[in-house]
């Protein structure tokens, strides 16, 4: 894969990521219900309508979260129902879920042969997943299920999912390993960002989507604010590191972005609004070259 960074990482809407690569096929980690639709709703959503085959695999049943009381069972079948209304509405396939317990999730190889069978049994062009690394600058973003979750997933994607030896149980069920050739790692430390997706279309999906979750959201419009004023920030950032690139600098996001101008940068979205005046949108990830031809697999 070519060595990005965010100052030089290209702007795709997610039909151009899907056609960039070859993806038909898409498989989503999350930890929680309304994980993967708090990092990645609005990019999913943009590939869904692009054809793009999207499913969901929800790794705990939430049942520690919420804020009325409800017992733990009451609470499971209500964040499922949640997680199903919002991923129809953004055009997911199918949701499954693992059936781990919220708050004590790990990366053992119980949870990683679950992970495994998904991915054999789905054999996707990319699989999504949270970050197992832990983001210091906001740690909220590094809940404990959230690392177990990315460290599960990332484990299975190299080499478990592609070792013949590996839960041979499931090849005896006729699921044959194979070799994955994307993460998309989404909740992940901001240094970590070599991907930028341009959802400006995507954005009110993604809110819909949110609004499902209503067991989680006591202030919805707060909630709103605060993930569109997220996404809006995250472009002014990629406008401002785009240009000063360009211009053979270092990002400066108090640059206003309406003022930077990206000469030649391969993208449309070199303004802060669109033509007729609506805010821009982005969700950022990392992207892992897990296979390519020159791959040389070793276990």
């Amino acid at each position: 894969m070519e060595d990005m960074t965010p100052l030089t990482m290209p702007l795709k809407t997610p039909a151009e990521l899907a056609a960039d690569h070859g993806w038909t096929k898409v498989l989503a980690f999350g930890a929680h219900p309304d994980d993967l639709d708090f990092g990645a709703a609005a990019t999913v959503a943009g590939l869904t309508r692009a054809g793009v085959e999207v499913t969901y695999v929800v790794m705990t049943d939430g049942d520690a979260g919420g804020f009325e009381a409800e017992n733990q069972h009451t609470m499971t079948e209500r964040r499922h129902r949640e997680q199903r209304e919002a991923a129809a509405h953004l055009g997911v396939q199918d949701v499954e879920y693992l059936g781990e317990r919220d708050g004590y999730l790990e990366a053992s190889h119980a949870v990683m042969a679950k992970v495994v069978e998904a991915m054999r049994r789905h054999r996707p062009d990319a699989v999504f997943t949270m970050s197992p690394e832990r983001d210091w600058d906001r740690l909220q973003r590094s809940h404990p299920d959230h690392l177990a979750a990315g460290e599960a997933v990332v484990r299975a994607s190299y080499p478990a999912v592609e070792n013949p030896f590996a839960y041979p149980e499931l090849a005896a069920r006729g699921l044959e390993a194979f070799h994955l050739k994307w993460l998309v790692v989404y909740c992940h430390p901001a240094a970590r960002s070599n991907l930028a997706v341009d959802v400006t279309g995507f954005e009110q999906d993604k809110l819909a989507a949110l609004r499902f979750h209503a067991s989680q959201h006591p202030d919805v419009a707060a909630m709103e604010a605060f993930v569109l004023d997220g996404m809006e920030q995250l472009h002014r950032d990629w406008l401002a590191a785009a240009g000063s690139a360009a211009a053979g600098g270092t990002a400066d996001s108090s640059v206003p972005a309406e003022t930077v101008s990206v000469p030649d940068h391969p993208t449309s979205s070199t303004t802060a609004v669109t033509a007729d005046g609506r805010r821009r949108f982005v969700e950022t990830f990392q992207l892992v070259s897990v296979n390519d031809p020159t791959t040389i697999s070793g276990f």
